[in-house]
């Protein structure tokens, strides 16, 4: 008994799958940079675009066209999903990862030095709209391939840990994007901010991107793709076969994202509009609880998505998501006594929410489809959840906000999305690891 002992380090070390370490600080590091360049679009469409791209007599209608413009972003997902989901599927996951970033990185860079209204009319939203589509269409194939990079060099009894890699990447990409602007409304006046200090942080993702691609270009193919490719199981159609042989995978995959996506979007998006325009809180204030949230989310996530592994995922999944719609009225009640401090905590546990689902989503929903079509099923059931979810969830609760002066209907709204992601877990299936540890062991033999 004793004499096991002493091999037991070195037998842990051995079954960290090769390369799985270096795919997994890839992953999080290629969606951080993709994200930061989404992320500085969310908060500029909140405190920036409606001023600028924008104007008018009523603040609300530039509120709204402004989310509407955000909205696309998500509504171009989709055509990404499929797009580079095809692609992941028939030539690999390394390739499409270097576009989606090229892509990305170059829509926003544009943003960064597009004229405003003021100087170029109706032309300047026009633009906007199409570099968010841009941006949209590049993140709608980028995080299928980014899961599947880090899940499939990891150990597939473990995919909640291994896929959350590119989870991370979001809050981490948001609390690059919001320490910069925080940074910059700090130390900028207001009419500086809105004049050009914006722009700072669009044309700074240059150099990230810069960053990432070259940690992407030194990538090697997954194990799982090789595989694949080896045995000539790479699907001629994948699109055609993941609507037509896996329809309830995909309905329960896209569902499960519904909740995740209007709370991120409560939490990092509305409450800037809600606690400046109706608490009387400072750009400040709200940027630093967001970051203060985000923060929290980069040591959370991994830790949901490994909890995840050791009990069941999708009833993990689905106490988070129950807890979710108990919860928003408790914030706003929180609130309204108008402390930062209330405010930082709210946003703090509100985003432990989301952590609790967004940690072991990237499992759950690769885990619904087979290896040979991962890539176009995970990219279709994230993108078109996103146009359902994340897309018009600003607009509604400024819709809802405007028209009831009031947060009840937005607590309402928060508990039919969480309603929704419950039928999406119910519908969707356990880990079904075989098929992944047959391809993976015949990869490394």
């Amino acid at each position: 008994m004793t004499a096991a002992h002493p091999a037991t380090p070195a037998t842990a070390k051995r079954r960290l799958p090769p390369g799985a370490l270096k795919a997994y600080i890839a992953s999080l590091t290629g969606t951080s940079l993709e994200y930061y360049d989404f992320a500085i679009y969310s908060v500029a469409s909140a405190l920036v675009f409606p001023k600028i791209f924008f104007p008018g007599n009523n603040e609300f209608v530039g509120l709204l066209l402004s989310f509407s413009a955000f909205a696309v972003g998500y509504l171009a997902r989709p055509i990404g999903g499929v797009i580079f989901g095809r692609l992941g599927d028939k030539i690999g996951r390394k390739q499409v990862l270097v576009a989606t970033l090229m892509l990305i990185g170059a829509a926003t860079v544009l943003i960064g030095v597009l004229p405003d209204y003021s100087v170029i009319g109706v032309a300047a939203p026009i633009l906007l709209v199409l570099l968010r589509l841009a941006q949209g269409i590049g993140v709608g194939g980028e995080w299928g391939g980014a899961v599947l990079l880090s899940s499939e060099f990891g150990n597939a009894s473990k995919r909640g840990f291994w896929s959350s890699a590119a989870q991370i990447g979001p809050p981490a990409g948001n609390l690059m994007a919001n320490g910069v602007l925080a940074l910059l409304a700090a130390t900028l006046t207001n009419t500086e901010f809105l004049s050009w200090g914006w722009r700072v942080a669009f044309l700074a993702s240059a150099l990230l991107v810069v960053f990432g691609l070259l940690i992407r270009l030194k990538l090697e193919e997954t194990p799982v793709f090789k595989a694949i490719q080896a045995h000539g199981e790479a699907p001629k159609a994948p699109i055609k076969e993941v609507f037509t042989k896996e329809p309830r995978a995909l309905v329960a995959a896209a569902l499960s994202r519904v909740c995740p996506d209007v709370l991120y979007a409560l939490f990092t998006v509305f409450v800037a509009v809600y606690a400046t325009k109706e608490l009387g809180m400072t750009t400040g204030n709200v940027l630093g609880a967001i970051l203060i949230g985000s923060a929290f989310q980069l040591g959370l996530i991994p830790a949901a998505g490994a909890l995840t592994d050791r009990f069941n995922r999708r009833l993990v999944y689905g106490i988070a998501a129950a807890g979710t719609a108990v919860y928003i009225p408790l914030f706003f009640l929180m609130i309204q006594g108008r402390s930062v401090l209330m405010l930082t905590i709210g946003v703090v546990i509100g985003l432990a929410f989301h952590a609790f689902m967004y940690g072991p989503q990237a499992a759950y929903i690769t885990e619904q489809f087979p290896a040979r079509l991962r890539y176009a099923g995970s990219s279709l059931a994230y993108t078109l959840a996103g146009v359902i979810g994340g897309a018009v969830a600003p607009l509604i609760f400024t819709a809802l906000y405007a028209a009831t002066g009031n947060w009840y209907l937005i607590a309402g709204y928060l508990l039919l999305a969480s309603v929704v992601t419950v039928v999406g877990l119910a519908l969707g299936r356990n880990p079904q690891t075989q098929e992944e540890e047959r391809l993976l062991q015949e990869a490394r033999a």
